[in-house]
């Protein structure tokens, strides 16, 4: 048999499901937190899971964990199908595959056991940023060199948002965790003061852009054409989208530092360009319903395809709703305050979660050599479980929010404020109880797809390994 006439997919399948064990560890650790800010005694004295170390943990563990392997999973499977190639060093994607997951794992137990470089989203000490770097690179040349030995002319958008979700990260991961070691596990910036804050939110808000949304929407753009069974309904609006994506997101960073001491200029540009994001975001929202014009019957047979459907409406939500918070007039009272925590939920939970759940509910049977996932019924659980857990989760933050900023401006006569610090916490504590129950519905939704995976996994297992052979040359189809 000839290797080179069949696509790999081993790496892909281990990856997804490491995708599944980080969405467990990391959605426990956050419903954890979530219980952790009603019942402050749960952390029991324990340094290591005190809401300052376990937090941390949590947002990497779901970004870099869960999301990663994710977006690394998905970036192999689509480049091979959109370019009729096989995978350019098959050997080096199993080795990042594996290397991501020790950087991670160790980043994270680094984080409990207090080493921190503080910065948001990049909070791994510089060890790990090298060993970050250079597994990240490798994925480059691995997805890159695919690009280079392709078989079909045009590149299919999903890969110009992979191809750019992997330059920018890296860009941003180098530039931002530039350092000065003076010991095994500690640092410092090489950066001060406001410029040190104007590069962290350089980095902290393009890697919400870059790592968590084009990459996702590279996955989004290949699943839900093929679920639908039609191609992208324009494929011009794709491309144009996205180097409207691209050019705009670079941008807006600074309005996470509205009314700090950086230059006024550099908040209102911020805000100026966020504003601009509406149109590539909208656009790429439109291009999904127009594909799925004709096809919106298939959501009754196809569970998988409603978790991707409902994740651009939350794309379309999180991406009006952030440009609005970028308006200084609004941050004012969202800053600091849980709406913005519901903001990046409606984001991650409702976008990224989603889109991922239905992708790899999409690609299972595909991988594992089964007909279909182990059982139909428990999807369709999962997918109510989720929607209604997310849809709790960031509606009450959105009220604790509303309410934290409406206070926090409330002054008398004399200019004193209203209310102290403890009026307002005290305040949010129902809206953190309903905000714990919506986040235990997710984590349990999240439960049941790992165990149906698991389970169609092994119904798969007298047709392993799944080959599945390149077709020839046909220039008319891109996917």
């Amino acid at each position: 048999m000839d290797k080179d006439t069949y696509y790999t997919d081993s790496a892909t399948v281990f990856l997804i499901f490491c995708t599944m064990i980080w969405s467990i560890i990391g959605m426990f650790a956050g419903l954890y937190l979530a219980a952790e800010l009603v019942m402050p005694w749960l952390n029991f004295d324990i340094a290591e899971i005190t809401f300052g170390r376990l937090r941390p943990f949590h947002t990497n563990s779901v970004i870099f964990g869960f999301g990663g392997s994710a977006l690394i999973a998905t970036a192999f499977y689509t480049v091979q199908r959109t370019c009729h190639v096989r995978l350019f060093s098959p050997n080096l994607a199993w080795l990042v595959a594996v290397l991501w997951q020790v950087g991670v794992g160790v980043g994270l137990v680094s984080l409990l056991l207090g080493y921190t470089s503080t910065k948001e989203y990049a909070e791994f000490e510089w060890p790990i940023d090298i060993l970050v770097a250079i597994v990240w690179i490798s994925f480059g040349i691995v997805f890159f060199g695919t690009l280079a030995t392709r078989k079909i002319r045009p590149i299919y958008v999903s890969n110009w948002f992979y191809g750019a979700l992997i330059i920018v990260v890296a860009m941003l991961h180098v530039v931002n965790n530039l350092a000065l070691p003076y010991s095994w596990m500690q640092s410092y910036s090489v950066y001060e003061g406001a410029q040190d804050a104007i590069v962290q939110w350089w980095y902290g808000h393009n890697a919400v852009g870059f790592f968590l949304t084009a990459g996702f929407l590279g996955m989004f753009y290949y699943t839900l054409p093929k679920q639908a069974g039609k191609p992208i309904w324009s494929y011009r609006l794709s491309v144009v989208a996205f180097w409207a994506f691209v050019y705009t997101y670079i941008w807006v960073g600074p309005h996470h530092l509205h009314y700090t001491s950086i230059p006024d200029w550099l908040m209102t540009v911020a805000m100026v360009m966020s504003l601009v994001l509406l149109a590539p975001s909208w656009a790429t929202m439109i291009n999904a319903v127009m594909t799925m014009s004709g096809a919106w019957d298939k959501l009754r047979t196809d569970p998988g395809m409603k978790f991707v459907v409902v994740s651009m409406v939350f794309y379309a939500l999180a991406t009006f709703e952030g440009p609005m918070m970028a308006i200084k007039s609004v941050n004012v009272i969202s800053h600091f305050t849980d709406w913005t925590v519901g903001h990046v939920h409606s984001g991650a939970l409702g976008w990224n979660a989603f889109v991922t759940f239905g992708t790899v509910y999409f690609l299972a049977p595909k991988l594992f050599g089964t007909t279909q996932l182990h059982n139909l019924r428990l999807v369709n659980i999962h997918f109510w479980l989720a929607l209604m857990g997310v849809l709790l989760y960031i509606v009450a933050l959105w009220g604790a929010g509303i309410s934290q900023g409406i206070m926090n401006l409330s002054i008398d006569e004399y200019g004193q404020l209203n209310y102290s610090f403890i009026d307002i916490m005290l305040v949010t504590i129902p809206y953190h109880w309903i905000r714990l129950f919506g986040g235990s519905l997710f984590f349990v939704g999240a439960l049941i797809m790992t165990y149906n995976l698991f389970m169609t996994y092994v119904a798969g297992k007298d047709n392993r390994p799944v080959l599945v052979k390149i077709p020839k040359v046909n220039p008319g189809n891109e996917i």
